[in-house]
């Protein structure tokens, strides 16, 4: 028999999961890696490093994949270490004893819906600004024991992983996640099984497994569409974050209002504020007026409801942040939906459109999210005016500073960004309480009592970590694009932990003005390398796949920064997540935000730094609009001198250029014989002081529950009480109004000849008398004088609106008399104003209907 040179079949292979078996004494490590509770407490995760620091790092920091790569006899030596079991102990005591503290009972709960949450850079379901925000405010409801739960997506390969080619270009890398060693468990049902949630889609439906994901006290459910049971075209809903066209961006929004609502019945889990966190969730919306709906409600008196418990936070000023749909497209899936409501398809459509009834509109969720929601908000007291006014256009009738669009600034939570370091000296010098209490100034103003020598050597150590984090984690990226070895270890040396360090690092859009520092690099180059004065930059931040402008300022700062002039003094460092975002808000002296005004809503970054002693350096936008103290920073005016957005950012480049070289730079080098300057100590003592405690995720907690969730809830509960009596009242009454509106006669209008004339004298009053015939309506409508003025720029605002009072009524008709006057000398504009009236509307905007009148 002839002997084959090789003769082997092809292997069969069977994939096998095999699973650390945790000794008993250690089975709590289990229990605390299937918590987020651990990624904003730092002795929780010092505890997981000391497990293996090796192993620690191989993982990525995280505990669950920790667990599963420990070999078992070294966790049978764990199990018999007294010292590390008396540490893992105390901190699972404490654990435990914190998620014992049951729910507040006396706050309304809610229903929390966002396409993103940032909780751990373990953890891929978070872009950027919106989805840290989240993950910030689930953190901070379940530390107040708030009664919340979160609706979003576990995507198979999130936001994608940044690379950055030898030239600068930026490569998107999606690198799937490997559910089973992420910190989240499947939830089950009643056999034991994984759940599957079937959400309805044209003529079939697309099936999702249920994910949670435990943040300390609060659940965070997940849809996951990747699974056999969904075709090719339904699986990728959720493979990545804003990915895909927008067939596939409708598809994911409908899955995660309508979806998210059906997995909270599903649940049994019942709210009473439903929390719209951006118009990506707005369809939760739709499904809970199907559901009153269809328990034998009107559309009218179901729309009642909902509105009253549904708040809608808008967190863009910028168009392309607001999704709108053909409507082929939304047709094709959102069809069906108005015949289970009671109303047309027309009426479905106009709910997203701001002009009802033009064909050529596309359906907006930002709108059909303000129609559908009693309360709406920006996020900063100037975002709060800049929605306002985007959103005027939904309740004509009405100037875009009269209508209810009001606003939370955000903060940031304090134990996820504050480092250890930081968190020590506060536990020192500040009340015991201090956790509890963070709002408090008065606790902050403290930090005038902490020696100046303490302050900058916190700072220091901060800074030194953050330089070494770079040399290291840095060092094998810069080798494979720089490719020169030698220029790898001369950019090295060159970074200097004594130089004022700068970091700007944010989403590269456009508007965020990255490029604002290059605009005069001559002049640039003279600061940066001032033998005096020496100064780093430190860049980072992702554009989306699509924005080729975002890519293109990326590769300008890279080509820019491999200059010899700039070679060591300006860095990009690529694939900014949470975890460098820790460093880098803690490490460098200086936070800059230099974004086109008004378009940052409020920014968080800076918010960040603030809390770890980083001093800011930032356009008056934003949060820092509010949050600008003198002495505690600086800042670029918010004032606009220039039309032409080229000759405005050359003003704000010169600026920036001028306040480094004239102000901060000499006064961080002003050092004394310890070496430091005490002129640098005492902004840093001014910032923490007197910015701070403004900006903490527990003041805007609060705030939410103060300005919206309060009333909503008891608004809320009104309307539902006696079997939805005041509900059906209160549509009942609206349907009347509607039904005679354009029937109402303004019978006589009585005014004196010089008002007639248009020729008033200030300080003089003048009586105005109005009949109104209301058509057999009962004391339903009210009526105003509206004055008006233009400003300088050719902009008309509101001067004053003035009551007229209800002095007689008549059978139908209702006379109407007030004294008016004006104070002030000038060129203005008059006219009178009809809208319903019931105390029980909420606001004007509830029932947006408006007559004009003048004779």
């Amino acid at each position: 028999m002839k002997i084959k040179t090789n003769y082997a079949n092809t292997p069969v292979w069977r994939e096998i999961n095999v699973k650390s078996r945790i000794p008993e004494s250690l089975k709590m490590l289990e229990v605390m890696a299937r918590n987020i509770w651990w990624a904003w407490n730092d002795d929780a995760t010092e505890m997981f490093r000391e497990l293996d620091p090796e192993l620690w790092r191989a993982v990525g920091q995280n505990p669950v994949a920790l667990l599963e790569r420990l070999n078992y006899e070294k966790l049978e030596a764990l199990s018999v270490d007294k010292e590390m079991l008396g540490k893992i102990n105390a901190i699972y005591d404490r654990f435990t004893e914190y998620m014992s503290v049951k729910p507040d009972k006396n706050r309304p709960s809610v229903a929390y819906f966002c396409m993103e949450y940032g909780l751990t850079h373990v953890l891929k379901i978070y872009s950027g600004g919106l989805g840290i925000l989240a993950g910030d405010y689930l953190k901070e409801a379940s530390d107040s024991n708030v009664d919340m739960c979160g609706i979003g997506f576990l995507y198979r390969y999130g936001y994608f992983t940044q690379s950055l080619s030898m030239d600068g270009q930026q490569i998107a890398n999606y690198e799937a996640q490997n559910f089973g060693s992420l910190p989240l468990e499947r939830v089950k049902d009643e056999n034991d099984q994984p759940m599957v949630l079937d959400v309805p889609y044209l003529n079939y439906y697309v099936h999702a497994y249920v994910w949670r994901v435990n943040v300390g006290r609060v659940p965070l459910y997940l849809l996951d569409t990747d699974n056999e049971m969904n075709s090719e075209f339904d699986r990728s809903i959720t493979h990545q974050l804003y990915g895909g066209d927008w067939e596939n961006r409708l598809k994911q929004e409908i899955l995660l209002g309508i979806g998210g609502v059906l997995l909270l019945k599903k649940l049994g889990i019942k709210k009473d504020v439903y929390h719209c966190n951006e118009g990506h969730a707005a369809l939760c919306n739709v499904q809970r007026l199907c559901d009153y709906v269809e328990s034998g409600m009107s559309f009218d008196e179901a729309l009642e409801v909902v509105r009253a418990s549904s708040l809608y936070t808008v967190h863009t000023p910028v168009p392309a942040g607001h999704d709108y749909f053909d409507e082929g497209l939304f047709g094709k899936y959102m069809g069906g939906y108005p015949q289970r409501m009671g109303i047309s398809w027309q009426d479905l459509m106009d709910l997203g459109r701001i002009n009802p009834g033009d064909p050529n509109e596309r359906f907006c969720m930002s709108t059909f999210a303000c129609n559908t929601c009693q309360e709406v908000n920006g996020v900063s007291w100037l975002h709060g005016k800049v929605s306002q006014e985007m959103f005027s256009g939904i309740w004509k009738g009405y100037f875009p500073e009269e209508n209810h669009v009001g606003y939370v600034t955000n903060g940031v939570h304090f134990p996820t960004w504050c480092a250890s370091e930081w968190k020590a000296l506060y536990n020192k010098y500040f009340d015991k309480n201090f956790m509890h209490d963070q709002s408090n100034p008065k606790i902050w103003e403290r930090i005038y009592n902490v020696p100046d020598e303490e302050i900058w050597k916190t700072r220091v150590a901060l800074k030194n970590k953050l330089i070494n984090y770079i040399r290291d984690q840095f060092r094998d990226t810069w080798l494979k694009n720089q490719r020169d070895p030698s220029r790898v270890v001369s950019l090295m040396d060159k970074i200097n932990p004594n130089a004022l360090l700068i970091g700007f690092a944010r989403r590269f859009a456009t508007y965020k003005r990255a490029h604002l520092l290059f605009t005069d690099l001559d002049r640039l180059a003279k600061i940066v390398n001032n033998p005096d004065y020496p100064v780093q930059f430190l860049f980072a931040g992702k554009a989306h796949p699509h924005d080729g402008a975002g890519q293109g300022l990326i590769k300008k700062i890279i080509e820019i920064s491999n200059r010899p002039e700039f070679l060591g003094k300006i860095i990009f460092l690529e694939n900014y997540d949470m975890k460098l975002a820790r460093r880098l808000v803690s490490g460098v002296d200086i936070w800059m935000n230099t974004p086109t005004r008004p378009l940052e809503a409020s920014g968080t970054s800076g918010e960040k730094a603030l809390m770890n002693g980083v001093v800011n350096f930032s356009v008056l936008d934003g949060w820092w609009l509010e949050g600008y103290r003198e002495g505690a920073g600086w800042a670029l005016t918010e004032k606009r001198t220039y039309q032409n957005q080229e000759h405005q950012d050359q003003l704000d480049a010169a600026t920036i250029y001028s306040i480094l070289e004239t102000e901060i730079l000499p006064l961080y080098y002003a050092r004394n014989k310890k070496g430091y300057s005490e002129g640098w100590i005492k902004t840093i003592k001014n910032s923490i002081a007197q910015v701070a405690p403004h900006y903490t995720m527990k003041r805007q907690l609060d705030d939410y529950f103060a300005k919206f969730y309060g009333k909503e809830a008891e608004r809320f509960h009104a309307l539902e009480a006696n079997n939805y009596e005041q509900v059906k009242k209160l549509a009942a009454w609206k349907e009347e109004v509607a039904a005679k509106w354009d029937e109402i006669q303004v019978v006589s209008f009585n005014k004196c000849q010089d008002l007639c004339n248009g020729n008033v004298e200030s300080g003089k009053d003048y009586k105005l008398t109005c009949v109104v015939d209301e058509k057999g309506l009962d004391d339903a409508i009210g009526i105003e004088q509206v004055v008006t003025y233009t400003n300088a720029e050719g902009r008309e605002y509101i001067y004053a609106v003035n009551p007229m009072k209800m002095v007689k009524r008549e059978g139908n008709l209702f006379t109407f008399e007030m004294i008016a006057g004006l104070s002030n000398a000038g060129s203005f504009k008059v006219a009178y104003r009809m809208f319903p009236k019931n105390d029980a509307l909420p606001h004007r905007q509830d029932f947006c209907y408006v007559r004009w009148f003048n004779e």
